[in-house]
């Protein structure tokens, strides 16, 4: 699909917009005057892999704390920011990678100091609108034309003081109101932009959100960073947005095929199909791997992917591009098909090459 044409921002050195990869972000919950804590936090979202990382600093002691959790921090960071303008200074002097700000929660004599110095810092700044944060002058109108002209206001405004370096989210609880604002707002502007369902609620509630709103605008090439906002660990958010990505072809990575199953299933396919999952979560190579529970749904449906399995009543094939290339007792099939696409990559990835590589390693 082709991308909309935007501007690229830097952001510590992870770039936003342009033809970069769409980057894949998330917030701590821990609290951040707890630097152990945190850190802890964002390294297991960068092993999850999250891209960069917003932490809140919503008082003095928190922003304090901000220059050490950054030294620490494995990734760009960045500081979100409401109400106190001074926070985002000091978020600024400790050496934060980029701001997140709520231009309708600042003062305007507030707002330029902070973009004063995020330009002599050459920081870039998220501009985030949100149902709390429309401009007044726009309170009249529809929600989703609210956050639109909301947008473009301080978008003019911040601009006009000299910052070229911006990042814009329109978000609502809502699916439909986040996507058309979003897709009216992506017209006629090289802004990246920051997908998202804010307030998406837990996993599953959040999976079925994010999914559809940032899928269906990620189909229109419209997307440059995105976070699936979810009720609980943050960790749980990475696995849902790579996920999207890969599902779109935005991200090389292993694309499971299994069948919904039958009274033809002889086995526990379903739990085949996690293992396999979890063996090749990590896996960056374009691969398309079956496991499917009767020889209905084996190599014939499944004749595109580059490996796959089809359990019988007790014996099952493996199978490689369509062609079989084994017969085994169900048992062994799912072993067999885990050696089988470890050393298609070794072969085919170089970081497997030496021994000890995590990314050989078995069930």
């Amino acid at each position: 699909m082709e991308r909309r044409a935007a501007r690229t921002v830097d952001a510590g050195g992870v770039k936003i917009g342009g033809d970069h990869p769409i980057v894949i972000q998330s917030m701590t919950n821990t609290d951040t005057k707890d630097v152990e804590s945190t850190v802890g936090q964002i390294k297991r979202l960068v092993a999850a892999g999250c891209e960069l990382v917003r932490v809140a600093v919503p008082d003095k002691e928190s922003a304090r704390a901000l220059k050490r959790i950054r030294a620490l921090s494995p990734v760009p960071l960045v500081a979100d920011i409401h109400f106190d303008h001074y926070l985002a200074l000091a978020a600024l002097d400790a050496g934060i990678d980029k701001l997140r700000i709520n231009p309708g929660t600042i003062g305007a004599k507030a707002l330029k100091a902070v973009v004063t110095a995020a330009v002599s810092q050459q920081v870039p700044v998220r501009i985030g609108v949100n149902s709390g944060s429309i401009h007044r002058e726009y309170l009249h109108l529809s929600r989703i034309d609210a956050l639109v002209k909301s947008a473009l206001f301080y978008c003019e405004a911040i601009e006009s003081m000299g910052c070229k370096d911006l990042v814009v989210s329109l978000k609502s609880s809502s699916v439909m109101e986040t996507y058309r604002a979003t897709e009216q707002f992506a017209r006629g502007n090289d802004y990246p932009i920051h997908l998202g369902v804010t307030e998406a609620g837990t996993v599953r509630s959040s999976t079925i959100k994010s999914s559809i709103g940032i899928g269906a605008l990620l189909l229109q090439g419209i997307g440059d960073t995105l976070r699936v906002s979810v009720t609980g660990p943050p960790e749980s958010e990475i696995p849902i947005a790579i996920g999207i990505l890969r599902a779109l072809g935005l991200r090389p990575g292993v694309e499971i095929i299994s069948c919904p199953t039958c009274g033809r299933s002889g086995y526990d396919v379903a739990k085949a199909a996690q293992e396999v999952e979890a063996h090749l979560s990590m896996v960056d190579l374009p691969l398309k791997v079956a496991v499917m529970g009767c020889v209905v749904n084996g190599p014939g449906e499944a004749r595109h992917a580059d490996f796959g399995i089809a359990f019988g009543p007790s014996e099952g094939v493996l199978f490689q591009k369509g062609e079989v290339v084994n017969k085994m007792p169900n048992e062994e099939l799912l072993n067999a098909l885990i050696k089988l696409m470890d050393l298609a990559r070794e072969t085919e990835d170089p970081r497997c090459k030496h021994e000890g590589c995590s990314r050989n390693s078995r069930l």
